[in-house]
């Protein structure tokens, strides 16, 4: 069942959220067998609840869990005041990184991968903090038009999508259900 107000076609359910999520958890424990030295940053909005849920099962599957982390990439954006439904000013979130990030490996958790500019602006936010020994990313969503040579490391669903279209995420924590929603825009 769509979320309400939701319009489009729900390409991805809870429980293929549910199961989608836990594969990503998988794999990142296969390549970081120490979660200690780990630390999972997710992008505001819907990649904060994806990397909570990620350090959760990965806490679950390897008996530990990884130090989690926010990055809100607003004022990092190389289009503020180019997009006019941002509006002239960004919005401000918070970005909270209680761990030397020079002494870990950080895993980007964001919900969709489309352009690659969210992820520039992320590293960017990152990097101001201190030099990760290695920086990773994890979507829920790869769905193409890169104008960035930007590659997750991780990737839930690749779904191709025309520029006609949009992929919207829906999270329980954010939006009260979990899928993934195509939807034309006009």
């Amino acid at each position: 069942m769509p979320v309400s107000g939701a319009t489009g076609k729900v390409l991805v359910d809870q429980d293929q959220v549910r199961r989608t999520v836990a594969r990503i958890a998988h794999e990142i424990v296969e390549r970081h067998a120490e979660p200690e030295k780990l630390a999972l940053v997710g992008i505001h909005t819907r990649g904060v609840p994806l990397a909570a849920r990620l350090a959760r099962l990965i806490g679950e599957f390897a008996g530990a869990e990884p130090a989690t982390g926010t990055v809100d990439i607003a004022l990092y954006r190389d289009d503020v005041g180019l997009d006019a439904r941002r509006g002239a000013l960004p919005v401000v979130g918070d970005t909270v990184l209680d761990f030397n990030v020079a002494e870990r490996a950080v895993i980007l958790v964001d919900d969709v991968l489309f352009t690659g500019r969210t992820i520039r602006a992320a590293i960017d936010a990152i990097f101001d903090y201190g030099r990760p020994p290695l920086v990773q990313l994890a979507v829920l969503v790869d769905r193409g038009h890169r104008e960035l040579p930007i590659r997750p490391d991780y990737v839930g669903k690749n779904l191709p999508t025309s520029r006609s279209e949009r992929i919207a995420v829906h999270l329980a924590e954010v939006d009260g259900a979990d899928q993934v929603v195509l939807e034309t825009v006009r």
